[in-house]
């Protein structure tokens, strides 16, 4: 029953999509994050724990930012509507049957992202060293991407038309995204002793799993972009050759030739 109300709230936030196909994704994406939040409240209200009630107020604070982030930025940014338009597919030659897959499939992936705080509450469990461990990770993951957003806003202001490298951009390229790796592997790790049967691993491990394959798709879509904005650049070109893509003191400098990965 509560797999089927977690659901539910993540199928009416996402359907978001069906007015404009990228928000299946982005504006879909993160209220629905912040609605089982929510909802994990809510239906669990007698069954709190420090943990857990931590877990589910950071669902709904990155939430919230996610999706308060991409709407100002729908709203404000002709030039990031202009690319969206070029990068992601509007679903207008999509048929109707597989706009409704893929609005299943993507309520399906948020509930399984955040199934390891929903099991916790699920299965009573008590607050743990794992789950602290697994906080603590979330927590860098947040303070992370804060701090490439600030890093790269005000690089962006200062010279728009140059690629960032400053602060943390100088540990991957992609900081934004090592920090939502960051945030679902703390979320994944903070469940790793109390998942009760097989099927409760599989939707955290699938949940886990889809979200880094998305976030390698966005860096390697992010990279093609970069490659045509500053590719003749020789400060661009020393950049991208001593700093990795997504993962730091790995030597993994390009993911744009895996035509597998999608994001």
């Amino acid at each position: 029953m509560n797999f089927l109300i977690l659901f539910a709230i993540a199928m009416l936030i996402s359907a978001l999509g069906f007015k404009k196909f990228v928000w299946f994704i982005s504006l879909g994406y993160g209220f629905s994050i912040s609605g089982i939040g929510i909802a994990l409240l809510i239906l669990f209200s007698s069954n709190l724990t420090v943990l857990s009630v931590i877990f589910s107020a950071l669902l709904i604070v990155y939430g919230v930012r996610l999706g308060g982030f991409l709407m100002i930025r729908e709203i404000k940014s002709a030039s990031y509507n202009a690319t969206m338009k070029r990068e992601i597919k509007d679903g207008s030659s999509m048929n109707f049957f597989l706009k409704i897959l893929c609005w299943l499939t993507c309520a399906l992936l948020y509930v399984c992202e955040a199934s390891p705080v929903w099991f916790r509450l699920q299965n009573a469990a008590s607050d743990d060293v794992t789950g602290w461990v697994g906080l603590g990770i979330m927590v860098v993951g947040l303070i992370l991407e804060s701090v490439a957003d600030f890093t790269k806003n005000k690089s962006k202001k200062k010279n728009p038309k140059r690629f960032c490298d400053a602060g943390v951009f100088k540990l991957v390229r992609c900081p934004n995204y090592l920090g939502e790796v960051l945030i679902w592997t703390g979320v994944f790790v903070s469940g790793c002793a109390i998942y009760a049967s097989p099927l409760q691993w599989v939707a955290a491990i699938g949940g886990y799993i889809s979200i880094v394959y998305v976030m390698f798709g966005g860096a390697r879509r992010l990279e093609i972009r970069q490659n045509k904005n500053y590719g003749e650049d020789p400060e661009y070109q020393a950049y991208v050759k001593k700093t990795p893509i997504l993962l730091p003191f790995i030597p993994l400098y390009s993911v744009a030739k895996y035509k597998w990965l999608l994001g």
